[in-house]
């Protein structure tokens, strides 16, 4: 087993990376999916990656291997790429709370934010380093010189001076931004600059995002996709869906020794047997009651709280139904150590709400030990939910929004980042130009639950567009490109 980076017993040669394990999983199982023109594309892409790199390894390193989208994201892709016959592989990071603190003031301040949190001076910018520096040099114990190292996020850029010096190709992707650079992600980006100064090559979600620093550099524009085989997204029927979010405690009608039973990824039947860690209801929503649900992790920029004031401060258009808050396990998130104060902050509102809005909202945190077992809890109440909400301050893109369209379901989101991108508004979905526009999203939503012809047309728009704009072909196929690129340089 391999010795942890800050084991109080490991030196820094013996040190190394935790390495996710990954199954390979056969990218031509897409096909079906996807259709033979597109089938072939990948094809065509995955061989002339595997004839670029010869025997180079392609690496993906960010900050945890679970609790957001970008985690999620890495194990599908990863695996997929491994199925081609590519030595992928996928490592974590490790660090210390300050560490963390540092980079969540980051994270906020990229997406054109300000936050509490540590000073961006010097003394923080040493340890920044420091901690950077120690996880390369655990890091280049599992890579050689030549293999191409994709970092994720604000939390990695530390380790790009050290892989640039042992002749490893670096990529940094950066997952968030703002599409208006302002002195909170200037300060961001003065920051990071110096630590990027050696990379290769960037990624980033949207055009916008690209800070102007990086116009003579090489960019690549990919957006996050989903995997339409996963266990979040693979078809789960009616009755199942209901049996599993009878089981969470979010619907009622649970009958004596009820099964919550669906397939997993190999063919076995599992039960949901872990009901959520944290449940705060009066009563499960009735049967027949409309809900309404946002599913993300307890960040700020998710805006739960605002949500759920919304919800409680309509008096008419939202009458009748039930608004459901779900995010995961906030002890089995690492990198974000604001998810506790958000769920604890969420609760407190809610004890303050008058008892009838109290009644038809629910807040839960879903357990997290079994990673598929999660996914099924997550599918089930998307495919359960009247209308799926994303009122998001800011969002660099929306994995939920792409979930939720692809099981054709009706969604309210912000007009904000990358949820432009996925959502044309009165076509794949509807959009709030203002976030913090609460009556506006009652009304949105509301008119959804009222017009059934609306929701139906939405969710048909919104699956087509998931179809052909965000599976994981399409960046397996971009990503591809830009590694035959750098691997040719």
């Amino acid at each position: 087993m391999a010795q942890l980076l800050f084991s109080p017993h490991t030196t820094a040669e013996e040190a190394l990376l935790p390495e996710v394990d990954l199954t390979p999983a056969d990218p031509w199982l897409l096909g079906d999916t996807i259709g033979s023109e597109r089938a072939a594309g990948l094809d065509a892409a995955i061989r002339g990656l595997r004839a670029a790199l010869g025997a180079r390894r392609v690496v993906d390193v960010n900050s945890t291997p679970a609790g957001g989208g970008v985690a999620e994201m890495l194990y599908r892709i990863l695996r997929y790429t491994r199925g081609a016959g590519v030595d992928a592989r996928w490592f974590t990071i490790e660090a210390d709370p300050a560490f963390f603190a540092l980079t969540k003031r980051l994270h906020h301040l990229l997406h054109g934010q300000d936050a509490a949190g540590p000073s961006l001076d010097a003394h923080t910018a040493a340890h920044y380093a420091a901690v950077g520096e120690a996880n390369a040099r655990a890091l280049l114990r599992s890579v050689r010189p030549g293999d191409l190292v994709t970092l994720h996020d604000p939390q990695t850029a530390g380790l790009a001076p050290a892989l640039h010096r042992a002749g490893v190709r670096v990529v940094w992707r950066s997952h968030i931004g703002t599409d208006a650079h302002d002195e909170f992600t200037d300060r961001a980006w003065a920051f990071l600059r110096p630590f990027l100064e050696t990379v290769d090559a960037f990624v980033f979600s949207r055009t916008q995002y690209v800070p102007t620093w990086l116009t003579e550099r090489h960019v690549a524009v990919i957006q996050p996709s989903i995997d339409p085989l996963s266990a979040k997204n693979r078809p789960l029927d009616d009755d199942a869906a209901a049996a599993i979010v009878r089981r969470m405690g979010l619907r009622a009608g649970r009958r004596p020794r009820e099964r919550a039973l669906y397939r997993r990824g190999d063919g076995s039947v599992g039960v949901v047997h872990r009901e959520p860690v944290s449940l705060h209801s009066l009563a499960p929503p009735p049967a027949e009651a409309p809900l309404i649900l946002q599913i993300s992790r307890w960040d700020p920029l998710k805006d739960m709280a605002g949500v759920m004031s919304s919800f409680a401060a309509d008096t008419t258009s939202l009458d009748g139904a039930h608004l459901a808050l779900v995010g995961p396990d906030v002890t089995g998130v690492t990198d974000d150590p604001e998810g506790s104060r958000v769920f604890a902050g969420c609760v407190e509102l809610w004890h303050r709400l008058p008892p009838r809005s109290r009644a038809r909202i629910h807040l839960a945190c879903l357990p997290m030990a079994d990673a598929e077992e999660n996914a099924v809890m997550v599918s089930a109440l998307q495919r359960q939910a009247t209308v799926i909400a994303q009122k998001s301050l800011a969002e660099g893109f929306g994995l939920t929004v792409t979930e939720a369209m692809w099981k054709s379901r009706p969604v309210v989101a912000s007009a904000v980042g990358g949820i432009r991108d996925q959502i044309q508004h009165g076509v794949h979905g509807l959009l709030l130009e203002d976030p913090h526009d609460r009556a506006a999203f009652a009304a949105e939503a509301g008119g959804l639950l009222r017009d059934d012809g609306l929701a139906a047309s939405l969710g048909a728009g919104a699956r087509s567009r998931a179809l052909e704009q965000f599976l994981d072909d399409r960046q397996l196929c971009q990503q591809s490109a830009l590694y035959q690129v750098l691997a040719a340089a």
